[in-house]
C-alpha cells in the first residue's frame, strides 16, 4: 500500500506541474494516501471491531480513489496508459480490502 501511496503522490505532482490542476488532484492525493495510513492504523487496532472499522474506511477511501482516477481520465488530465496502470492497482486494492472486510465480518458474527 505504501508503494501505491507513492504513485498517488507522484500523480499529484505530475498533475500540478504539467496541467496546473490542483483541485481534483488534491482529492486524489487525500484519499489515495489515506488507504495505507488506515491499514497501518489497523495493524494496532484495539479490537477486532476496531480493525474492521479501519479496514472498512480504507475500503471506502480506495473506492473513492477509483472515482477520482476515472474523473481525471474522463476530463483529459490523465492519459489512458497512466489511468489503466493506477486503476488496475487500485482495483486490486479494493478487491483485497473487500475480502478482508468480508472475512472479518464473518469472523465477528460467529
Amino acid at each position: 500500500m505504501y508503494a501505491f501511496a507513492i504513485r498517488i503522490v507522484n500523480a499529484y505532482k505530475f498533475l500540478g506541474q504539467t496541467h496546473r490542476e490542483f483541485v481534483l488532484s488534491k482529492q486524489l492525493l487525500r484519499c489515495g494516501t489515506s488507504i495505507g495510513a488506515l491499514i497501518r492504523e489497523a495493524e494496532h487496532a484495539q479490537s477486532e471491531a476496531d480493525f474492521l472499522n479501519k479496514m472498512n474506511i480504507a475500503l471506502k477511501e480506495a473506492n473513492e480513489t477509483l472515482y477520482w482516477i476515472s474523473l481525471l481520465k474522463d476530463t483529459g488530465y490523465l492519459d489512458e496508459a497512466i489511468y489503466q496502470s493506477i486503476n488496475n492497482d487500485c482495483t486490486e486494492i479494493v478487491a483485497i480490502l473487500a475480502s478482508i472486510v468480508k472475512s472479518t465480518k464473518s469472523k465477528l458474527n460467529k
